[in-house]
């Protein structure tokens, strides 16, 4: 059972894991080199202790104490109790969800390793839940041995990369693989705009990059870039060869998959625009090209 301690001086080193949240280099740099990311919101806490994630603190308001009580008696870490203006001095912003926990990170797993083995997490959000409601569905594996799994180049917007991630983990991704450039999907904005998928989705960063192209291509994967290009095929046509190990490629806003990448790639895919509209954000792009190629 935590110790539920009241805290009134916001340099308590006490709540050092929740100091300047808002400044996102500060936290890019401490956070994965600490061990820690920080969830916020009671169901991203829920979520992120559903799939087995440490809790090294809890950080409540008055109001959430009871709302929080079932965590509080099953966890050992503190939780500390502060009033919201302390909370605001505290973080940088005014927690309008009233709770935040400081969980630990865990290993991430070898690239050829979460090739050969991965699945989604068993429970993962519905797709249909558009009212931020929390609501989860239980998910089984596929019942083919069809096996897609996603590549995000260079996505440095955390926004992005979390809504990303809701999308691999509602449309049955099995895995996600980061550049070493990626934003961390573990930041605070990436897990809440995830609604919690990045703990349900498996995932691992490369270490080169792209020439790690070949360790797909070494578990048999298909690799697809998705880009604009005289060569590239429709994601329709993509989808009707039913290649049985495909591994997708989404790149940086903006500027989309790097010259290195595209030459790397077996494939070159793009989603039929109309209206004049020449390309979808990072996110929207993803949410298509998962949904039409998801196995049948």
């Amino acid at each position: 059972m935590a110790d539920l301690i009241t805290v009134d001086d916001p340099d308590d080193p006490r709540l050092s894991d929740y100091v300047g949240l808002t400044d996102v280099e500060l936290r890019r740099r401490r956070e994965p080199a600490e061990g820690l990311f920080i969830a916020e919101g009671e169901k991203v806490i829920r979520r992120a202790r559903q799939t087995g994630y440490e809790m090294r603190s809890m950080l409540l308001s008055a109001k959430w104490v009871d709302v929080m009580r079932d965590v509080i008696d099953e966890v050992p870490a503190p939780v500390y109790a502060v009033a919201p203006e302390l909370a605001e001095r505290v973080t940088g912003y005014h927690v309008h969800r009233g709770a935040l926990a400081s969980m630990q990170r865990k290993p991430l797993p070898a690239p050829d390793e979460l090739l050969a083995t991965a699945r989604p997490a068993a429970v993962m959000e519905s797709v249909n839940d558009h009212t931020d409601n929390g609501a989860v569905s239980p998910s089984g594996l596929h019942e083919n041995a069809s096996r897609r799994v996603a590549i995000f180049e260079d996505i440095v917007d955390h926004a992005n990369l979390g809504a990303a991630f809701r999308n691999a983990a509602a449309l049955g991704v099995d895995a996600v693989f980061l550049t070493p450039r990626c934003a961390d999907p573990l930041y605070r904005r990436a897990v809440k705009v995830s609604m919690g998928a990045v703990f349900h989705v498996p995932w691992t960063r490369l270490t080169s990059w792209p020439e790690d192209v070949e360790l797909f291509r070494r578990h048999g994967f298909v690799t697809a870039a998705l880009c604009l290009g005289e060569k590239s095929i429709s994601i329709d046509e993509l989808a009707a060869r039913r290649y049985e190990k495909l591994a997708l490629m989404l790149g940086t806003e903006g500027d989309g998959l790097s010259i290195g990448a595209l030459r790397a790639a077996d494939e070159w895919v793009q989603i039929p625009m109309a209206a004049g509209v020449d390309s979808l954000n990072v996110a929207a792009a993803s949410a298509v090209a998962f949904y039409a190629t998801k196995p049948r």
